[in-house]
Order: structure tokens, then C-alpha cells, then sequence
């Protein structure tokens, strides 16, 4: 039932971008209050998909991502927006902060891999977009920094070490407190 629930949920994002997106110049902005609506209109819709919790802002992810993808749009420059959009429509629809942050920023990376995208320049744009995401919404943006930080790496690390390396070095050079998160998981 859930799968079934999620597949309806990537498939709807992604028409709802497509569609809402069409003919956009400046997709990163426009995108995140499109995200943002969808998400909040979809989870409000059943109640199945906040105790899917952390399933459902990365089916948000996977689906705008195959939207804007769809439409011709770099999906890099999209990805900030893509999960800020997200993050917030999670969190103002009752899903936590933790839950909301993991899965956008997880899926963001496995999309990239997907799509033979860089690894490491998405991943710096979801860590951003989820800290942005957060923050509008009045969230710990400092657990979400380490949340999204991890939660990239964890992804990149599934991918294979190349990637984790690649990921964790563009993390330390582009992300603000991110040198502090793995230097914490060092010790």
C-alpha cells in the first residue's frame, strides 16, 4: 500500500513541476513555492504519507527532480529549490524536521547519481536548499546543516567511495559548519 502510495506521489510531483513549470525562466525560485504547495496539498490529502514520514520528501525530491528534468531545466540549479520546497511543504504538512531533511537531502543525491549528474555539486546545492528550507520555516537550522550534511555523505557513501569523497571534500569547501560536522564524526 505505501509504495503504491509513494509511486502515485513521485509520478504527481513530477507532472505537477512539469506542468506548473512550462515556459518559467527562473525555475530555482519559482520552483520552491511550487514544491512547496504540491507537498503541502498532497500530504493534507491522506494521512498515510506523514506516518510514511521520511519516504515522502524524498518521493517529493525524486519527482520535481524528474519534472524539471523533464523539461530540459539544469537540474543542478534547480536542486536548492527543488528541496527547500520540499523541506518546507513536509514540515508545514507535520512531518519532523529530521525526517523531512534526510529524505530530501538523500534522495537529491541518488537522483544525481540516477541522472549521471555531479554527485558532490548536487549534493552542496541540497545541503543548501534544506538549511534554506528549515530556516523558513522557523527550524533548527544548525541540526539541519548536520542532518542534510550527513545524510549527503551517508548517500554518496552508498554510491561508492569515489562519490563519498568527492561529496565530503565539496561539503567542507561550499558549506558553511560542514568541516565541524565531520570533523565531530572523526572523534
Amino acid at each position: 500500500m505505501a509504495f503504491e502510495l509513494l509511486s502515485k506521489l513521485v509520478n504527481g510531483i513530477q507532472g505537477g513541476v512539469k506542468g506548473a513549470m512550462e515556459g518559467t525562466a527562473d525555475v530555482g525560485s519559482a520552483v520552491i513555492n511550487v514544491l512547496k504547495d504540491l507537498t503541502v496539498t498532497t500530504v493534507k490529502g491522506t494521512s498515510e504519507f506523514v506516518a510514511a514520514g521520511i519516504r515522502v520528501p524524498a518521493s517529493v525530491v525524486k519527482g520535481a527532480i524528474g519534472g524539471v528534468a523533464d523539461l530540459g531545466v539544469a537540474v543542478v540549479k534547480a536542486v536548492k529549490g527543488i528541496v527547500n520546497g520540499a523541506i518546507q511543504g513536509a514540515m508545514e504538512s507535520g512531518i519532523e524536521q529530521k525526517e523531512a531533511v534526510k529524505g530530501a537531502v538523500a534522495q537529491s543525491v541518488h537522483s544525481a547519481k540516477e541522472l549521471g549528474l555531479d554527485v558532490a555539486d548536487v549534493a552542496v546545492e541540497a545541503v543548501k536548499g534544506a538549511v534554506s528550507g528549515v530556516m523558513q520555516v522557523g527550524g533548527d537550522t544548525v541540526s539541519a546543516t548536520k542532518n542534510a550534511v550527513l545524510s549527503a555523505f551517508d548517500a554518496a557513501k552508498e554510491i561508492g567511495d569515489e562519490a563519498a569523497d568527492s561529496v565530503k571534500n565539496a561539503l567542507q569547501e561550499s558549506v558553511e559548519g560542514a568541516k565541524e560536522v565531520f570533523d565531530e564524526i572523526k572523534k
